[in-house]
């Protein structure tokens, strides 16, 4: 079982790869909806699942005949995610397995993130502490073994993505919300304004971010928009970044040493923030494991990833599991 096919489709992003021995990416594809998707400042769900059908068998192909090779299984995204999209996933997997007589292994989203750090040139090994940050998920995680999980510490209302998205939208900045907020924050000053730090000062690994999102909004309509400068939008931007990954670097630091853990790993598309790699690898004196920056987002690779490694440790499904968009991650 050397190759295995990734499908990812849980939100926007069409993702297909082949993997090898669940490290070396063979092949991988992904197609972004964020230019659609742009136009209404968020995910719309039903354009969505129509996207994935429209480019899940362009991707695919494409994938299998660049890597030139017929893949041993097939692994593919059950959730969480928006139910239409992983129906087109889950779908077309089941189907792809059948006609191939091949294995299929479905895989929770946020274990694909985890297994992310697998395509490392240095991967890291079990146990480590997982840091998970994307537009749906802010979750601090106890990996101790492969495919079991306790989760340490989880948002109680907005992910730390949705709250960059939506900051973002009331600042007037494109979506997706975490590149043109950094982009802005590059010309500003972080100190320009102290923003609210949900939960940062209990004992409690727990994260909040609508009061922080609800700061930026009062603090704008403080300022009529025909005075709104770019320095102030600057300003604003890099204010509400520093808190926003304040919380996170100083959660991590309260989980790593409730854990007694020395690796970290960092997971999803907030991972990819500049600010928050500077800070993790700069202020832990443990090993920081950061994806590549085109693993961060949602894509096939560390689904074919999660894959590979749940069949070698015995796991796999018959064909009656479908798309589940509230999956536990220890289902």
């Amino acid at each position: 079982m050397n190759y295995v096919l990734g499908i990812e489709t849980s939100c926007d992003e069409t993702g297909a790869a082949i993997v090898k021995e669940g490290r070396k990416v063979i092949s991988n594809y992904l197609s972004s909806q964020v230019p659609i998707h742009g136009t209404f400042g968020g995910v719309v769900p039903e354009i969505a699942s129509r996207q994935h059908l429209i480019h899940i068998t362009r991707m695919v192909n494409r994938v299998l005949k660049e890597a030139d090779c017929e893949p041993d299984a097939i692994a593919v995204t059950q959730g969480p995610g928006l139910m239409g999209s992983l129906l087109v996933g889950v779908n077309f997997a089941k189907a792809f397995a059948w006609s191939k007589k091949i294995p299929i292994i479905p895989i929770h989203h946020i274990e694909g993130h985890i297994f992310s750090s697998m395509l490392l040139e240095k991967s890291p090994d079990f146990p480590f502490l997982s840091l998970v940050v994307s537009g749906g998920h802010t979750m601090l995680i106890e990996c101790k073994v492969p495919h079991h999980y306790t989760i340490i510490g989880n948002t109680r209302d907005d992910a730390v993505g949705e709250c960059f998205d939506k900051v973002a939208r009331i600042l007037g900045l494109p979506y997706p919300g975490g590149p043109s907020i950094q982009k802005s924050a590059d010309n500003g000053n972080p100190r320009y304004y102290s923003f609210p730090q949900g939960l940062a000062n209990s004992n409690s690994l727990e994260f909040s971010y609508s009061g922080l999102k609800t700061a930026v909004l009062y603090k704008v309509r403080e300022v009529p928009e025909n005075e709104r400068s770019t320095q102030w939008v600057s300003d604003i931007s890099a204010s509400f970044q520093w808190s926003a990954i304040d919380v996170l670097v100083t959660k991590t630091k309260m989980a790593i040493k409730k854990t007694g853990m020395k690796r970290l790993v960092v997971a999803g598309g907030v991972s990819a923030n500049a600010l928050l790699r500077k800070r993790l690898t700069e202020e832990l004196d443990i090993d920081v494991f950061l994806p590549d920056f085109k693993y961060c987002l949602d894509n096939g690779a560390m689904i074919a990833s999660a894959g590979y490694y749940r069949l070698m440790n015995g796991y796999s499904a018959d064909f009656t599991f479908t798309a589940n968009p509230s999956i536990s991650l220890n289902e």
